[in-house]
């Protein structure tokens, strides 16, 4: 809720698109954002936005009046077949009258309570008012095996001897050159190939147990003597590893998948009732996650092989064994906060990933529950404008999509255009509609509108970026 300081004159009434302010005794009031009237509509038409507020889906509403007859403020009124009154928390009137309107999430429940008990009017129920517990925890950490990017040549030695497939090393080199892995050497019967590539030609056999092993064909025989194409620069590309979040583990539908003591632990014997991990690999953060197709369980009920799963980190370290040239792959611990840079346009993608429900939008920032977040960073692979820290180099960007503004369910309120960071959301005789040409997709105005009057749409692509 939004609240009225001893300054407020009223002016702050006129700016509400969903008319929730209103005056008692002199004193402007609006909605408390109990949620009451989300929990008595009949038609589930009241759905709790990613700010916190409340906001009235007009398709679904058929005017009952059920939201107004159970609001506790009896704040809510119908005009003309339209529910006003319950306040969607865009906060459009605290950013035109910051002198008058303060964002109630900022106080206490008691001092909610005083307030609306100053007011002379019909108490909510205490337990349904919105309330803010500050939480002891200050940030949130998370250990992991990672990359340390300036030691890292690229070699995708880690990702070789990985037994889960969790780690993915992209080098920028065709097919055919070597990259330095020196599992050639570690399969070599007779130590003739060392860690530099380089034959002894005295001692080599030519067993081709080097050629058979190299990842990238970049191994040939040539006048009966083993050749490697090496070049003598420094590789470029990325690397991609689980980050040890158990996100996978909290969507695992059968709990084959669990995390124990800091570590993801797969029991495959519980995959044998057909269920999915859809879920877990959509929202894997780094999508390593996936079915395992070269290992299978056998379904005796249904008299069928089932797909395991890869791509999870187990937590051994024999990537950090096997990375004993560089020491690039170590035990680290990530740790966040909880803040985020200016450049967050309140798009709101941040809240539609996490699945913890840790993030809540608020206009130009975001407030994360650290309490509730796993550090899986699926907010910060996402975000459009990395406000949000990340450890991995992983990212998904906006590919394209589709926005349009229902003219019949927008209410004018012009809340999409002041929150558009692209200049792209443009008023044409009266109606907002949607420049696409400007559009990135990013959907504040989406996140932000009270009437749910967009229709719209995103698509993400993977993508590699440095951190």
């Amino acid at each position: 809720m939004f609240l009225s300081t001893n300054t407020c004159d009223g002016d702050c009434i006129k700016s509400c698109p969903t008319k929730s302010i209103r005056l008692i005794n002199g004193v402007p009031f609006s909605c408390l954002t109990c949620g009451i009237c989300h929990d008595n509509c009949p038609n589930g038409a009241i759905f709790k936005n990613s700010y916190g507020g409340y906001v009235v889906d007009r398709a679904k509403c058929n005017g009952c009046g059920m939201c107004m007859y159970n609001c506790p403020t009896n704040n809510i009124k119908i005009e003309d077949g339209i529910v006003y009154g319950i306040c969607s928390r865009c906060g459009v009137c605290a950013e035109k009258y910051p002198e008058c309107r303060v964002d109630g999430f900022d106080f206490e429940k008691e001092k909610q309570l005083t307030l609306i008990r100053s007011l002379n009017i019909l108490n909510p129920p205490i337990d349904n008012l919105p309330s803010k517990k500050e939480s002891e925890v200050k940030e949130v950490s998370r250990s992991y095996f990672g990359t340390n990017l300036d030691d890292c040549i690229l070699c995708g030695r880690c990702e070789e001897y990985c037994p889960t497939n969790a780690i993915h090393v992209k080098v920028d080199w065709d097919d055919g050159i070597c990259r330095q892995c020196r599992l050639c050497a570690d399969v070599c019967p007779n130590e003739s190939m060392n860690k530099l590539q380089i034959v002894n030609k005295a001692s080599c056999t030519l067993c081709l147990n080097c050629m058979k092993a190299c990842p990238n064909n970049a191994i040939s025989v040539d006048d009966s003597g083993i050749v490697v194409n090496k070049l003598n620069q420094k590789a470029t590309g990325s690397i991609v590893s689980c980050l040890n979040c158990g996100l996978c583990a909290d969507l695992c539908e059968n709990e084959s998948l669990v995390r124990d003591d800091g570590k993801l632990r797969y029991n495959p014997t519980l995959d044998t009732e057909n269920v999915t991990h859809d879920l877990a690999i959509y929202y894997c953060p780094i999508n390593t996650l996936r079915e395992d197709y070269e290992m299978f369980i056998y379904d005796e009920a249904e008299d069928e092989e089932l797909p395991t799963l890869a791509g999870f980190c187990v937590s051994c370290g024999k990537c950090a064994q096997v990375c004993d040239e560089t020491h690039a792959r170590q035990y680290m611990t990530h740790t966040w906060d909880g803040k985020v840079t200016d450049d967050c346009i309140s798009c709101g993608i941040c809240v539609e990933f996490c699945q913890e429900d840790a993030i809540t939008l608020h206009r130009g920032t975001i407030k994360v529950d650290l309490d509730k977040c796993i550090l899986c960073e699926n907010c910060a692979v996402h975000c459009p404008v990395d406000a949000i820290p990340k450890s991995t180099m992983y990212k998904n960007e906006i590919e394209g999509g589709f926005n349009f503004i229902e003219q019949k369910l927008c209410m004018h309120c012009g809340v999409c255009h002041g929150i558009c960071s692209y200049d792209a959301i443009e008023e044409i005789d009266g109606n907002y509609v949607v420049n696409e040409e400007k559009c990135t997709y990013c959907g504040a105005c989406k996140n932000a509108c009270p009437a749910r009057a967009f229709l719209f749409e995103r698509n993400f692509k993977d993508s590699i970026e440095g951190i």
